[in-house]
């Protein structure tokens, strides 16, 4: 059976972003001269940007932190030692042509190529969706019934709410059936892109479910949140669906103590558990990201000083071949 019988909603809702840069540098009201510098240089990855986090950015803004993680710059197109176009080397982990196993006991399966928005540091954003994402889940999921091992099933992509509740429902109507499939986490940017994403339909969708979900949100600044994420966020755990985040450490964006503890506290406020902080995974283009190791750690140790340890996220990193993903250490 064919999961995706509509477009995925992604495409309904595309009209709404920004992706024309000169476009998006008009609504900011950039001057001439940042304009001629930012638009001289071409990127692969284009630019994909909500209107309502536009309207959040600073307008002639450089600096802002929503700018820096959502629009393209210069500074992508430069070549640095160390960083590749696939340095978790996810193509070694496939088992099925959607399916990723990289730890024990559980497995992601990459349900779409399609995002609420195009953070430009994205450790997929040279993934040949084209080759693996076409048609349905049958494979994958067929995969995942054989294996008795996997408890969890990650819908990951991309971003799993850009299809369209239909296929959602026949795809967790197709997990249900699978007695050793305990846990199904989504992982998801949309519900601060395009809260509105969370409708009736799709809690009607996650109540349904008999497996327990879990739902990981990817914030990495508290400008990203205000009142409809928040709402978007508590319709999900009224059903008794733990909420938790994770962030990248990003240079110029979140790397300042005052940034993480506001983050921090704004989510744990709302019932939202802090649950990983990103070491940058070294993609190609994503350098002006980096942070160093040192200054990472010592942001933790400052938020351990002042904040319950359920607020306090871990500060890990991905390596590939990895049984799980490691503490940062000095």
């Amino acid at each position: 059976m064919n999961l995706i019988k509509k477009p995925p909603l992604y495409r309904e809702i595309q009209k709404k972003n920004f992706t024309e840069l000169e476009r998006l540098l008009d609504f900011l009201e950039f001057d001439n001269k940042a304009k001629s510098s930012l638009l001289k240089s071409h990127h692969a990855f284009v630019l994909n940007l909500p209107v309502r986090l536009a309207q959040k950015i600073q307008k002639n803004c450089l600096d802002d932190p929503l700018f820096k993680q959502f629009v393209p710059m210069p500074a992508e197109l430069e070549k640095e030692e160390g960083f590749s176009t696939d340095p978790l080397e996810e193509d070694s982990f496939l088992c099925a042509p959607k399916l990723l196993q990289k730890y024990e006991g559980r497995a992601l399966l990459v349900t779409t190529s399609a995002c609420a928005m195009h953070c430009r540091y994205c450790f997929r954003k040279n993934y040949p969706y084209e080759k693996q994402t076409a048609g349905n889940f049958d494979i994958e999921v067929d995969r995942i019934a054989k294996d008795e091992s996997i408890q969890e099933v990650i819908l990951s992509g991309g971003d799993p709410l850009s299809l369209n509740n239909e296929s959602l429902r026949l795809l967790l109507h197709k997990l249900s059936y699978i007695p050793h499939v305990k846990l199904i986490r989504f992982h998801s940017r949309f519900i601060v892109g395009i809260p509105e994403r969370v409708d009736k339909e799709f809690l009607s969708i996650l109540e349904e479910s008999p497996k327990q979900i879990i739902f990981v949100t990817h914030i990495n600044h508290h400008l990203e949140l205000d009142g409809d994420v928040f709402s978007a966020l508590k319709s999900i755990q009224k059903l008794g669906i733990p909420t938790l985040n994770q962030s990248v450490l990003l240079q110029g964006v979140n790397d300042n103590f005052t940034a993480l503890k506001t983050l921090h506290e704004m989510l744990t406020y709302r019932g939202v558990i802090p649950y990983y902080l990103h070491q940058l995974d070294p993609v190609d283009g994503t350098q002006h990201f980096q942070v160093k190791k040192e200054k990472g750690l010592q942001l933790i140790e400052e938020l351990k000083a002042c904040q319950p340890g359920y607020s306090v996220p871990r500060y890990v990193e991905e390596l590939p071949h990895q049984k799980n993903k490691l503490d940062v250490t000095s």
